[in-house]
């Protein structure tokens, strides 16, 4: 465990301003995570940070404010392996919320059962070095083997640079794999960027899916630049040559960021990430719900 502060740290902007855009009938914010209330869900001793609560009240009020209907939510560091905190949420979200757990690679059978039949469409796994230890990837590919059986996911959170020697593992994967905004390419590095390339080149295989959230998370200077001028190109040119394979998220309440996003902001950069009514679409309403199968 290592050492973490006592004082709670604020991840979303308490007043969010509400977007210009009017987003389609089923749009779905699929990439947001819920923490606590800790007095009820507690927070993993592993964590990283001690997060103020960030509970699915607040967050059905902001997808409210925003216009969302659908929404994904992914369990996080912060809780571990104990997806109950996500699993109270997609209950109280009546079919609108489905989750993605976090698991270890050794899960048993009867729990990935479990976490399916309880709304969770995938598992997550992080290539991250502030998140977790080297993943065993021969162990991670057995796993995908047992998620077919039940139609469930592969989730991947990578630094950037990792896209060249993760390619070829995430190819025999025998499910589909999503990933996680943007692969956390450099946004500054442009279209030309060989990280961004390797993310291109692993799209171009059919079962790998993308989500184009996270515009204000790789741009190293979004900081001073939103509303995230790089970000949304690489963003665009993802939706433009993958359509039916991208999807977006808010990230709410954006843990582990060097500012606090206005998600009204970020909505209203979907303007020009799906600059054509057709692609807003695909992009919040028609992918979404075939990728994770949302009630009718």
């Amino acid at each position: 465990m290592t050492d973490i502060s006592d004082t709670p740290v604020q991840t979303f902007n308490p007043n969010p301003t509400k977007p210009v855009l009017r987003l389609p009938a089923g749009a779905c914010d699929a990439h947001v995570h819920v923490f606590g209330p800790a007095a009820r869900f507690p927070f993993s001793p592993a964590r990283h940070i001690t997060p103020m609560d960030a509970p699915k009240e607040a967050l059905f009020a902001l997808h409210k404010m925003l216009g969302v209907s659908r929404c994904v939510i992914v369990q996080t560091v912060i809780h571990g392996y104990d997806n109950r905190v996500v699993e109270d949420a997609i209950e109280a979200g009546q079919g609108r919320y489905l989750g993605v757990a976090l698991v270890p690679l050794n899960v048993a059978d009867a729990e990935l059962r479990r976490l399916a039949e309880s709304g969770f469409r995938g598992v997550r796994f992080n290539f991250m070095k502030h998140l977790s230890a080297a993943i065993n990837t021969e162990e991670l590919l057995g796993l995908t083997h047992r998620l077919k059986s039940l139609g469930m996911h592969l989730q991947v959170h990578f630094e950037s640079s990792l896209v060249h020697e993760l390619t070829p593992i995430f190819m025999r994967s025998a499910v589909p794999v999503m990933v996680d905004h943007i692969g956390r390419v450099n946004a500054s590095e442009g279209l030309t960027g060989a990280d961004f390339a390797g993310l291109v080149n692993l799209l171009k295989s059919p079962h790998m899916h993308v989500k184009v959230s996270g515009v204000d998370r790789i741009d190293p200077l979004a900081l001073a630049s939103p509303p995230y001028p790089n970000g949304v190109a690489l963003a665009q040119h993802l939706l433009a040559e993958f359509p039916d394979r991208c999807v977006w998220g808010t990230d709410w309440p954006h843990p582990n960021h060097n500012h606090t996003p206005d998600e009204g902001v970020l909505v209203d950069t979907l303007t020009r990430v799906a600059p054509q009514a057709g692609l807003l679409e695909k992009l919040m309403v028609t992918n979404p719900q075939n990728f994770y199968r949302f009630s009718a």
